[in-house]
This record gives structure tokens, C-alpha cells and sequence, in this order.
């Protein structure tokens, strides 16, 4: 190729390179995802891979394509940087579809379970019988309020140890008459209050996770928000675990680890890429089963949408888990979490 075609080809890319470095010098914090970003940058890549198979390159234009480089690096690593935030706000987005939107949604023939018969009903978990596609099942979740009344009557999303013992008691129900089980999961973690202390969080969720390991029944759970520490893996020891996209995973909120570990929340972003909380980060390290799409911009833009990808992806699983005997599924369960974060092996 002529020189003056390669000078005319490496401007081009130059300038497609400039754009997308000015939009992001423009977003000035924006925490809207730039969507557009990351596959711009794929293509101008593409574009500096043709430029450096061409022929007749003088040494000033193999240093500019290696400033390129530099700079494709420099905006990808900077997307990353953001990505893990922007998904933490998303996840918190106040529109968000909560659990029961998903309930009305997705199943039929719901029927509310009440009380853990021990000492009161939880507003912030709710359990309840349920149709799914003509099959019987118990669906359970946590849930958040739209409005300051609403949020106060649901406890802010946090559930109390009584919530955790109605999960289980209605877990314990669907296994007597062998109905599977969708647990849903959208709390920024266990309540800190004195008082699920003082009546045994601690407990509560311990056991939890001992007998959801056991149950003889068919178990998907689905992080559709937040998914924080042991509040969200009480009703998450399930044989398939799914994460919608933009939601988050973690053992403690970003805010939480940067106060900890840098002793300033302000690095909560630095925290959030740090912990690995997004989905495709913990599908890469094997922590959960599959990451459910949502529309463009958040399950929030909407909502009808985001359940009817919810819906299909429960079908897929669903299918796969319901005709495994008990014993292998049991078996696999109690495998999947003793395995889970293996990190290193011997060679």
C-alpha cells in the first residue's frame, strides 16, 4: 500500500480514537453505562490489527500505531474501572424490579405464606405458593419498597431472623410435597439491627444454609439486585444460581470494603472492580450458573422485558434439574458449594 494510503487509513482511525476519548472526557462521572464504549473500542482495534499487517510502514508510523495501542489500553482499562460501579448503581436502581414484580410477572396461582410460628411474621421476606408454567412451586424472596412507607413496613429490604425461619419453614413445606423451589435475592446484606442479633441472625442464617443444603427438591435461585453477604446466601444454596446482568454479588458492599481497607468510603468504585461483585466476573470464577440479559440500560427501562428473559432462562434450568434423581441432585448441590473458589491446584 502507498504511504500516503496508510498516512490516510492511520488518521482515520486516529480520529474514531479521539472521538471516543473526548465522549469519555465529556461523561464527567456519569454512572449511565456507556453501552457504546467498549464495542467502539473492539472496532478501532480491529482497525489498528489491519493497519499493522500493511506494508510499506516507516518507522514514525509504527510508532503511531503503537501510541494507539497505548491508548485503547489506557480507555479500556479505565471502562473496567467504572464498570464494576456502574453495575453496583444499576443493581440499587430505585425502579428496579423488586421480587414481587417478578412474582405477578412470571408466575400464577400465588398464594402467601405467613409466620415462622416462632415469633412473628417478616414483611422484608416474603414466601408463597405458587404456579410456574402449570408446575407447582414455592417461590420466596426478599423485598424492598418503592416509597418511605413502604420501605419502613419491609424493613428496607433487610429481613429479620424471623424472616430467614419463615424461608425455611416454607422451604421445609415444599419438600413435604415435593414442590421445587425459586428463591430470589435483592438485599444489601444481614440486618444490622439489635434486635435480629438479640433473637439469633446468626443462627438463623447458619441453619439455613445447612438445610437448603439437604432439601430433597429442585432449588434456582436468582440475584436480581443486590446480593450481600449472609442475608442473600441464606436463601441462595440452591442447584443452580443465576445472576441478572446488571446486578452485583458480594460478601460486603463496595462502601463497606473501602472503609475497611483504605479507611475512605470515596474509594467505594476502587472496591467494587477489587471484590469482583459483577456478574460476568463471578460466572468467570464459577461462583454462580448463568447471567440472565436484561434491556438495553437496566431491567428498570423495562420491566415486562427483564421478566420475560427471567422467565425463559428459569425454563431452561428448570428443565435441566427436574429430571435428575434426588440423590444425584443432592449430591451435586453439596459438591458445587464445597468446590466453590478453588483457586489453586496441584499440577
Amino acid at each position: 500500500m502507498k504511504p500516503a494510503e496508510i498516512t490516510a487509513a492511520l488518521s482515520g482511525t486516529q480520529f474514531l480514537l479521539g472521538m471516543v476519548e473526548t465522549r469519555r472526557a465529556a461523561r464527567n462521572g456519569d454512572a449511565k453505562p456507556d453501552l457504546a464504549g467498549p464495542l467502539e473500542l473492539a472496532k478501532i482495534e480491529q482497525q489498528v490489527v489491519h493497519l499493522e499487517a500493511l506494508e510499506g510502514q516507516d518507522e514514525e508510523t509504527r510508532l503511531q500505531i503503537e501510541d494507539l495501542r497505548e491508548r485503547i489500553e489506557a480507555l479500556r482499562k479505565e471502562i473496567s474501572h467504572r464498570e464494576a460501579w456502574i453495575k453496583t448503581e444499576l443493581a440499587r436502581h430505585p425502579q428496579r424490579p423488586y421480587f414481587l414484580d417478578y412474582v405477578e410477572k412470571i408466575f400464577t396461582d400465588w398464594s402467601e405464606i405467613h409466620g415462622d410460628r416462632n415469633f412473628a411474621d417478616d414483611p422484608a421476606m416474603v414466601c408463597g405458593i405458587a404456579r410456574f408454567h402449570g408446575e407447582e412451586v414455592l417461590v420466596l424472596g426478599t423485598q424492598k419498597g418503592r416509597d418511605m412507607k413502604q420501605k419502613v413496613y419491609r424493613n428496607f429490604g433487610l429481613p429479620n431472623p424471623e424472616g430467614y425461619r419463615k424461608a425455611l419453614r416454607a422451604m421445609q413445606i415444599a419438600e413435604k410435597f415435593s414442590r421445587p423451589i425459586f428463591t430470589f435475592v435483592d438485599v444489601t446484606g444481614a440486618n444490622p439491627g439489635l434486635g435480629a442479633e438479640e433473637r439469633g441472625q446468626a443462627e438463623a442464617i447458619a441453619r439455613n444454609l445447612r438445610e437448603m443444603a439437604r432439601l430433597q427438591v429442585p432449588i434456582i435461585t436468582v440475584i436480581t439486585g443486590e446480593g450481600g453477604s449472609g442475608g442473600a446466601l441464606a436463601i441462595a444454596v440452591s442447584d443452580r444460581v443465576l445472576m441478572m446482568e446488571n446486578a452485583i454479588y458480594s460478601v460486603i458492599s463496595p462502601e463497606g470494603c473501602a472503609s475497611i481497607m483504605w479507611r475512605d468510603s470515596a474509594k467505594k468504585e476502587l472496591a467494587a472492580e477489587a471484590l469482583r461483585i459483577t456478574s460476568s466476573d463471578l460466572k468467570q470464577l464459577g461462583c454462580i450458573d448463568d447471567v440472565v440479559p436484561e434491556p438495553e440500560g437496566g431491567a428498570h427501562t423495562d420491566p415486562d422485558a427483564a421478566a420475560k428473559l427471567l422467565d425463559t432462562a428459569l425454563q431452561n434450568h428448570f428443565s435441566d434439574l427436574k429430571g435428575l434423581p434426588v440423590k444425584d441432585l443432592v449430591a451435586s448441590r453439596y459438591d458445587k458449594f464445597r468446590k466453590m473458589a478453588q483457586f489453586f491446584t496441584e499440577n
